[in-house]
């Protein structure tokens, strides 16, 4: 059955957080990936069985990281993977928290054979909750892991913990409608979730009048663009802050394609998004700040298992960026972007050293470059974008 594109997930009250009469604050982060290993440490894991070529089972990971930073207690608490970003948040208050879960919750024994299979017991959803994500954006190439029964058993998962989705339903009425969320007494944020095939989601996977799935773009196709654009502005209610969050593009590389940038620009230009959240790049890329608007072209994973993995260690993938975006009520317009330098140890979120920050520093203001935008070193270790 369709429904009505406002009735997407519960809308939920906030009577905390970093709103006042004239700021709102908004908290982005990248992918969590808390299946596989991280599930295998918490207390509920699932079956470790594995389909991949390389690893049949999911402790695995576990081992892998074990050798590259020493053990790794067993089982953890629901808070343990966070770290650092507890305090991070705390300290805050963001308004909103929006993570892109890329991990099925669910107990379905059918995979999606496609050669990465994320999953994590629905017993362990409290690991999200821990963190009080308010928001979840599901449209990726992982959610569908285990199968239309684990999608279901996903969005099901969440919504009993009370956390809102977007990006994927029962059918595309329920995958392309908006996470709605109430700042009590600010207004409403409105989260949009998309994923394009360049992520390498199969495009069997889109949710259709009578398939369930994700919610699709292809940034390439101008009649999809505009079916987009029409989607968002007729949501959008005069005071709303409205939330692209996108998975688009390949995990690794600084690259950002033109029909990225035209896709952003098009949705804070024509469908009046303030904020795009990008992500599927492993590592942080390119800032731009487009008519006073926020657009994060790759957000970098926030929580994965890949420690002790070899490969592409020029990107730092042990690094990784909170963003807290603080944006002028009524508007969107972005007033402040400050960025938090975690780094991932023993499948935990430490605090990065003063040298890795300066690294993502120098990085993100080497990319930024070609949109104006560069990074600056504030107090405690934290980063602060300064644009044209």
């Amino acid at each position: 059955m369709g429904r009505s594109p406002m009735m997407q997930g519960a809308a939920r009250e906030r009577t905390q957080g970093t709103s006042t009469a004239d700021a709102v604050t908004i908290s982005l982060c990248g992918d969590v990936m808390t299946g596989r290993g991280i599930d295998q440490i918490l207390p509920c894991p699932s079956a470790p069985v594995l389909y991949e070529l390389a690893v049949e089972d999911a402790r695995g990971y576990v081992e892998l990281a074990e050798r590259a930073s020493g053990p790794i207690p067993r089982p953890v608490d629901f808070s343990y993977v966070w770290g650092a970003a507890l305090d991070a948040w705390s300290r805050r208050a963001p308004a909103v928290r929006l993570v892109n879960l890329e991990t099925a919750i669910t107990t379905s024994d059918e995979p999606c054979l496609k050669g990465i299979n994320y999953r994590m017991h629905p017993g362990n959803v409290s690991c999200l909750t821990a963190a009080q994500i308010d928001c979840c954006a599901l449209a990726n190439n992982h959610v569908l892991d285990w199968g239309v029964a684990g999608l279901i058993d996903t969005i099901a998962a969440l919504r009993s913990a009370n956390v809102t989705t977007a990006g994927a339903g029962r059918d595309l009425d329920e995958a392309a409608a908006p996470a709605l969320i109430e700042i009590e007494g600010e207004g409403r944020v409105l989260i949009f979730s998309l994923g394009s095939e360049t992520s390498g989601i199969p495009r069997r996977w889109g949710a259709s009048a009578d398939r369930p799935g994700i919610h699709m773009v292809d940034e390439s196709s101008p009649a999809e663009v505009r079916r987009v654009l029409d989607m968002v502005r007729a949501a959008k209610r005069e005071g709303d802050i409205v939330v692209a969050s996108i998975h688009w593009g390949p995990n690794w590389g600084y690259e950002v394609p033109e029909e990225q940038v035209t896709l952003a620009h098009a949705l804070i230009d024509v469908a009046g998004v303030d904020v795009v959240h990008g992500h599927s790049s492993h590592h942080p890329k390119a800032i731009e700040v487009r008519a006073g608007r926020l657009i994060l072209y790759g957000c970098g994973d926030f929580v994965n298992d890949y420690e002790g993995i070899s490969g592409h260690e020029a990107y730092r993938g042990d690094l990784v960026m909170m963003y807290f975006a603080t944006l002028r009520a009524g508007t969107g317009e972005l007033a402040r972007l400050e960025l938090v330098p975690l780094r991932m140890s023993k499948f935990c979120l430490h605090r990065a050293a003063q040298e890795d920050a300066l690294w993502l520093r120098d990085v993100l203001s080497r990319e930024g470059a070609r949109f104006g935008t560069r990074v600056e070193l504030g107090e405690e270790g934290r980063l602060l974008l300064r644009w044209s």
